[in-house]
C-alpha cells in the first residue's frame, strides 16, 4: 500500500478570499497584512496608495474585498467607493479609516460601502468587520448603528444637520482640502477639476456655511481640520 492509499484523506485546502488595502500609508498597509497573515480563509492579494492605483488593480484582478480609507493622495475614499460601484458593482468596500464615523459612515454607506470602521478599533473587531462584510452583511460599528437608528426614529432632517454635514460629499472633500493648507489650483490638479469647478464648490460652501470671504473659509477649515485631527486644545 503507497501513501496515497492511507485511511485518512488529505484535509481539504481552505478558499482563501483575496482582499485589496487602499492606504496611503505603507506602515498601515503592513499592519493590516500583519494581522491577517495568521488567518486561514484571509489573503491579502493587492496593496495601493492611490485610488487610480487601486482603480487599476481592480481592473486587472479579481478580488473579493476591498479595504479602503479615506484619506489618499489623489481623490478621498467615498469617491473611491463611487468609482468601484461602476467599475464592480458587486465588489464590497469595507471603509477603515482615522475619520469620526459620526460624519463618515452613512457617507460611505450611501456610496456604496458595505461596512465603516475607524483604525482605533481593536484588532479582533476588525477582523470581525471583515468577515461580516464577506458573508454579505452591513458592518457599523455598535455608536455608528446607535446614531443612524437615532437619525432614522428622530427624523432628522437637513434642517437640523450640523453646517458641515450639509456639505455634499465632493464639497466636503475640499474643505477637508482647504484645511490641509491647499490652495484652489492645487485642489483643482489633485482632484482632476477645472479652476473653475473648485472656485464653484468653494462659494457653494461659503453659502451652507455661512460664510462671506475667502479668508474666513480657509480659517474655518484649517479650525476643523485641526479639531478633527486632535491639534486643537
Amino acid at each position: 500500500m503507497n501513501a496515497s492509499s492511507s485511511k485518512h484523506p488529505a484535509p481539504l485546502e481552505v478558499c482563501r478570499h483575496r482582499i485589496l488595502i487602499v492606504d496611503d500609508h505603507p506602515i498601515f498597509r503592513k499592519g493590516i497584512a500583519m494581522l491577517l497573515e495568521h488567518e486561514q480563509d484571509i489573503i491579502i492579494c493587492g496593496e495601493a496608495e492611490t485610488a487610480a492605483e487601486a482603480l487599476g488593480l481592480v481592473e486587472r484582478h479579481e478580488f473579493e474585498l476591498v479595504i479602503a480609507d479615506i484619506s489618499l493622495k489623489d481623490i478621498n475614499g467615498i469617491e473611491l467607493v463611487k468609482s468601484l460601484k461602476v467599475l464592480k458593482p458587486h465588489l464590497p468596500v469595507l471603509v477603515l479609516s482615522m475619520h469620526d464615523e459620526s460624519l463618515y459612515a452613512e457617507r460611505a454607506l450611501r456610496a456604496g460601502a458595505r461596512g465603516y470602521l475607524m483604525k482605533q478599533a481593536p484588532p479582533d473587531q476588525v477582523v470581525a468587520a471583515i468577515r461580516q462584510v464577506l458573508s454579505g452583511e452591513l458592518y457599523l460599528s455598535a455608536a455608528a448603528n446607535l446614531l443612524m437608528l437615532n437619525s432614522f426614529v428622530t427624523g432628522r432632517d437637513s434642517n437640523s444637520k450640523s453646517s458641515v454635514e450639509k456639505l455634499s460629499d465632493r464639497e466636503l472633500e475640499i474643505f477637508e482640502l482647504l484645511g490641509q493648507g491647499r490652495g484652489t489650483s492645487m485642489i483643482a490638479h489633485d482632484l482632476r477639476l477645472s479652476v473653475k469647478t473648485v472656485e464653484a464648490h468653494r462659494s457653494h460652501i461659503k453659502t451652507k456655511l455661512g460664510i462671506h470671504t475667502a479668508p474666513e473659509l480657509v480659517r474655518a477649515a484649517v479650525e476643523w481640520v485641526t479639531r478633527r485631527t486632535g491639534g486643537g486644545d
